[in-house]
């Protein structure tokens, strides 16, 4: 097959999940004989001199020079009506069997539509998440626009992949009534198994982008409550954002410098995963996780995680209480009780927990990606 992927954010220079999953993906159709293109925002034009670059096999197409994806902590409406009308004249010199665009940021997605209309394509839609109304948190009033785009967004294909079952949950619930493959965020077992714990050593650890909607301070005020049981608690924080100065702030406030370390954005993903290795717990009190990849990768390395109960995190889905983790109320003094529960279990969840993130290994997940495809075409 000839497949074409559509999303902005291009890994490896840019490292969210969304992104590490298209790669993920793209290098393993490759593996099998097809031939794959991502179209995204020129992240190397300043270093590669050119707009179209290959990498693992993945034919990059770099539809623009660099742009910012984020003004402050939201995603940059700018950038994705900008990212889509460049698009438009550089996807269209091409034929695919498939084009999968990701829906978030949506603009992109009525690009791909116009292709596939020309009987240039197949077009799928990957969701990574569902808003909402959770747009009007996000925008305020003028939520009501976003709104309105995702709704026409899932009018676009009847070729549907969602990335968690919550995502399919919101699809239906938003009205979608065709049937909704679901193709998970997968992990590579077996580069996990071959990377040595870190040096350091820690009981609770996070990793993540530091901005609100991960809560990473009510895992500080949780700490500071353990602090209470466990005098000489220590916990790593692993990621950089806009919300760092304030944790910092609020460390120094209660007093505990001595248990919270942080390391900053690891730019190996072998640090951060040899960093997890050497720990015992994984919290992720976030309560907007459009999959949590980094709960899979946490259990690969035998850590229990912790999650938050609420309805835009699609995390909790990933969890089954005292066997991988547990689901906590979104209060300090919950994840407190359970950072608790856990490290007095010592270890004991440990083979639960890597016989759970085996279920998502990128092989099995390729293969589901791969039938869903050749049954759309």
């Amino acid at each position: 097959m000839k497949i074409a992927f559509i999303y902005d954010a291009v890994y490896p220079f840019v490292t969210g999940g969304a992104e590490k999953r298209v790669y993920e993906l793209a290098k393993r159709l490759v593996q099998r004989g097809h031939e794959v293109h991502w179209y995204g925002i020129g992240w190397w034009w300043p270093e590669e001199g050119q707009k179209d670059i290959e990498l693992d096999g993945i034919k990059l197409h770099g539809v623009s020079k660099p742009m910012d994806l984020y003004n402050t902590e939201r995603r940059s409406i700018k950038e994705a009506i900008l990212f889509s009308i460049k698009l438009f004249p550089y996807i269209m010199r091409e034929r695919y069997d498939i084009v999968d665009c990701q829906g978030f940021p949506f603009f992109s997605s009525f690009v791909a539509k116009i292709h596939s209309l020309l009987g240039k394509s197949v077009f799928c839609i990957t969701w990574i998440e569902v808003w909402n109304d959770y747009w009007y948190e996000y925008l305020g009033k003028i939520g009501i626009f976003g709104k309105i785009v995702e709704k026409l967004t899932s009018y676009l294909t009847k070729n549907i992949i969602a990335i968690s079952e919550k995502t399919r949950r919101d699809l239906e619930g938003m009205g979608v009534t065709k049937e909704i493959e679901v193709v998970p965020v997968g992990i590579n077992m077996n580069y996990i198994e071959e990377i040595s714990p870190s040096d350091y050593k820690s009981d609770i650890i996070f990793a993540g982008r530091l901005i609100k909607d991960k809560n990473v301070d009510i895992l500080i005020k949780a700490v500071d409550i353990v602090k209470k049981e466990i005098q000489d608690i220590n916990c790593t924080i692993i990621g950089e954002g806009p919300e760092r100065a304030n944790l910092e702030n609020l460390v120094r406030k209660l007093e505990i410098a001595d248990n919270i370390k942080f390391i900053g954005f690891c730019r190996e993903h072998e640090e951060m995963i040899s960093h997890m290795k050497s720990s015992k717990v994984f919290v992720l009190p976030s309560t907007r996780e459009g999959f949590g990849i980094v709960i899979i990768e946490a259990n690969a390395c035998g850590l229990p995680v912790i999650v938050v109960n609420h309805g835009m995190n699609a995390a909790c889905d990933l969890i089954i209480n005292n066997k991988n983790g547990f689901i906590a109320d979104f209060s300090k003094e919950d994840i407190a009780l359970k950072i608790i529960s856990l490290l007095n279990k010592k270890g004991e969840m440990r083979d639960d927990c890597i016989d759970m993130s085996k279920k998502f290994d990128w092989e099995q997940i390729v293969d589901s990606l791969e039938k869903f495809y050749m049954n759309a075409i």
